[in-house]
């Protein structure tokens, strides 16, 4: 088999894999803006909040972020390298109105091009099907973008979505304070925990998948490259086998 025959093979073979792993990559990019997930938490209930914080700017870092919450009686920000965070309470109530994060001096923030999460722990969340967590998103160089436009009546998604949760109606003991949730029972996984695993499941299945077509465009690269092998050594056996008579 000729270099070039060869050549013919390969080549449609490793575009499509590169094409379908630039997909799986695009997906993600497609609906880069802010959003927040708690697989765990419940209508009334206690939970961690996962905030996805994508960078949309081509020339800034991330360097604050500021979420609204409904006035929840306990809110902790987790610990983040780099960043320091503030808790905003109303001051006639004590609960938790809102939490700041700021990029400390001479820290990259959240660079160009990539994502940061930002996760809380608090509760109790309304007892509604869903809550909208408005969140505002600055720069470097002074850009901010107010994520906190509702959905449209007709489902259309608007320009700059605000964050919002879907909350399932909670069952005996799940998710409100002083259940097994609340206070860690050694029988309910760490909210925590389970958070990580559903935040990870979508970006690991698709960067996978990508690597997966690439594998397998590898593997048919060296199929044929060993097959070439295997020919060009049978025709120089019969060609001794030749001589020799």
């Amino acid at each position: 088999m000729s270099n070039t025959l060869l050549r013919r093979l390969v080549a449609p073979t490793a575009a499509a894999a590169i094409a379908a792993t630039a997909a799986f990559v695009g997906a993600g990019a497609a609906s880069a803006h802010v959003t927040a997930n708690a697989p765990t938490l419940t209508q009334g209930g206690y939970g961690v909040v996962t905030f996805v914080v994508p960078n949309e700017s081509d020339t800034a870092a991330t360097t604050e972020l500021t979420v609204t919450l409904p006035n929840l009686k306990s809110a902790r920000p987790e610990t983040m390298s780099g960043w320091r965070s503030e808790v905003a309470k109303d001051p006639s109530t004590e609960e938790v109105t809102s939490i700041t994060w700021t990029a400390l001096p001479g820290t990259p923030g959240v660079p160009v091009g990539e994502f940061a999460q930002f996760r809380i722990s608090g509760g109790p969340f309304p007892e509604e099907d869903s809550v909208m967590l408005p969140a505002t998103q600055s720069y470097a160089d002074g850009e901010r973008v107010a994520w906190a436009e509702p959905m449209g009546a007709d489902g259309e998604e608007p320009e700059h979505p605000a964050p919002t949760l879907t909350l399932p109606a909670a069952t005996d003991g799940g998710g409100h304070h002083g259940g097994s949730a609340a206070h860690g029972s050694t029988d309910t996984a760490d909210p925590s925990e389970t958070a990580e695993a559903s935040d990870s499941t979508d970006d690991a299945a698709r960067w996978l998948g990508g690597i997966g077509l690439l594998v397998g465009a590898l593997g048919a690269v060296i199929g044929v490259a060993a097959l070439t092998r295997s020919g060009r050594r049978g025709g120089s056996s019969d060609s001794e086998r030749g001589n020799d008579a």
